[in-house]
């Protein structure tokens, strides 16, 4: 994805541009600074100011905002989830944001722009929009965050199959949440007695999520759009149920992009419930086609219609057609 923004992993040692001196003293005001964060902030903020090197900036970041953070609500960075939104789950509001990026400022010698912290909702936007500050890359695109009305608008599946009640959706991933009701259809049977979550299900819960990542966070060709008409399942290799899952339970569903090439796309997934994994999808894919873009009125002829392609002739199941538990 050209757009996505990929992290270090360590292969590369070369940055953007080479760190300045690190002096006693600096060490002495960096301490100072960082006196109310984590001892392993601190470190990597030390590691970074030495080095320059960008792997040692999540560490500091995740710091920096367990500090601002009330203690009760701590214990949801401990697994440092991206997905954790910076208002409704950690209780950061905009005065509170402005003091973090005067931290981060001071501690990783960074300049923001106010306009820049608009579109940042979740812990994973703060992390990348500064990993992109200090590489020197552009910017990605905002994070979507989609209610059920808006998932439900643009998705071909519908209730009672559509099994996202919220997602979020940027250029490297969607996430999503859904409750499990103990009303669904398919629990009536499975099984008697004892209403269990079918793995099938499970995995057609990601599959839908990806589906949605095709349709809204996906970057089509020029002049193009994927058509939500146009898209089925095809297959999914490395699949494994860890936990039942069972009325009651929320799952947090998380997908990523790993291949992207019309007309097939490929993506990892993973299920959990509170921090325990429920599922994982080493692969799902997804044949896709596309659909001209429907352009402005003044650039559209009177007699042209939307001519779709006819490249996901290889789809043969559709994407509710999942595997059996």
């Amino acid at each position: 994805m050209a757009d996505a923004v990929q992290p270090n992993t360590g292969g590369n040692k070369s940055f953007v541009t080479p760190p300045k001196p690190f002096a006693p003293e600096d060490e002495v005001a960096l301490r100072e600074a960082l006196k109310r964060c984590s001892p392993s902030a601190f470190e990597s903020a030390v590691q970074y100011r030495k080095t320059g090197n960008p792997e040692h900036v999540p560490a500091v970041v995740i710091g920096i905002i367990e500090r601002f953070v009330e203690p009760d609500l701590r214990i949801k960075l401990k697994d440092a989830d991206d997905d954790l939104r910076l208002i409704e789950d950690l209780g950061i509001d905009s005065l509170t944001m402005m003091e973090i990026v005067i931290l981060v400022e001071d501690v990783l010698q960074l300049s923001i722009n106010n306009d820049e912290l608009r579109n940042l909702r979740t812990v994973g936007d703060v992390k990348t929009f500064i990993d992109c500050k200090i590489r020197g890359l552009a910017l990605p695109k905002p994070t979507k965050f989609l209610p059920i009305e808006q998932i439900a608008a643009v998705m071909p599946i519908q209730p009672p199959f559509l099994f996202l009640n919220e997602a979020s959706v940027s250029s490297s991933g969607a996430n999503g949440k859904y409750k499990i009701s103990g009303q669904e259809f398919f629990l009536q049977g499975h099984f008697k007695d004892n209403p269990v979550m079918p793995a099938s299900i499970m995995l057609e819960a990601l599959g839908q999520l990806a589906v949605l990542y095709l349709l809204e966070g996906a970057a089509p060709e020029p002049g193009k759009v994927i058509s939500s008409s146009l898209i089925y399942f095809t297959g999914c290799e490395g699949v494994r149920a860890h936990r039942k899952c069972v009325p009651g339970d929320i799952l947090t569903l998380s997908i990523k992009p790993k291949r992207m090439k019309m007309p097939l796309a490929t993506f990892e997934g993973m299920i959990r419930v509170g921090q325990e994994k429920a599922a994982i999808a080493e692969e799902i894919t997804l044949t896709f086609g596309y659909a001209e873009a429907v352009l402005p009125p003044a650039m559209t002829s009177i007699n042209r219609h939307e001519a779709t392609s006819p490249s996901a002739e290889a789809a043969t199941v559709p994407l509710r057609v999942a595997l059996n538990a």
